[in-house]
């Protein structure tokens, strides 16, 4: 019997609002770099058939284009829809002990806020883009096409 592989599959999906502004640095060889962490909320029904709220902190990462674009856009509440993949990373702290963190690394990042104009006049909405780390530009493909309309609506509030 022949062996199953198993699928190289590593993609995630999610929505949040930034809980701090973002980190913006360089590497020691020039690569722009951001970091950032956002929360998801989850409604769920308990077991009384209360409606209740849970919190997912995730961190996230955008290197290039993509961080750069985060730096001009994103600050502590925005909100954001990130595509990318998952990533660990381990690291000796500064007492010496091992640490490890797993964090979504950005493919895209879709802005969800509105925008001032740059007179700083009233807010107005900006046609919504999606910054794709693997390219020099933009794409307007947006993540519309994949939500319900529940979700499409509960993304706009």
């Amino acid at each position: 019997m022949a062996e199953l592989k198993m699928p190289e599959i590593n993609f995630v999906v999610i929505a949040g609002n930034l809980t701090k502004d973002p980190v913006y640095r360089h590497t020691t060889n020039g690569t722009p770099v951001v970091n950032f962490t956002i929360a998801s909320n989850r409604k769920f029904r308990d077991s009384g058939s209360q409606w209740q709220e849970d919190v997912c902190f995730v961190g996230v990462v955008a290197w290039n284009k993509l961080a750069e674009s985060c730096r001009e856009r994103v600050r502590k509440g925005s909100a954001v829809l990130v595509d990318g993949e998952l990533q660990s990373r381990n690291w000796r702290s500064d007492d010496g002990s091992s640490r490890s963190i797993v964090e979504i690394k950005a493919r895209r990042i879709q802005f969800l806020n509105k925008r001032f104009k740059p007179t700083g006049e009233e807010l107005y909405e900006e046609a919504i883009t999606d910054y794709d780390d693997d390219s020099a530009g933009y794409t307007s493909d947006s993540f519309d096409k994949f939500l319900t309309e529940e979700e499409s609506k509960l993304i706009k509030e």
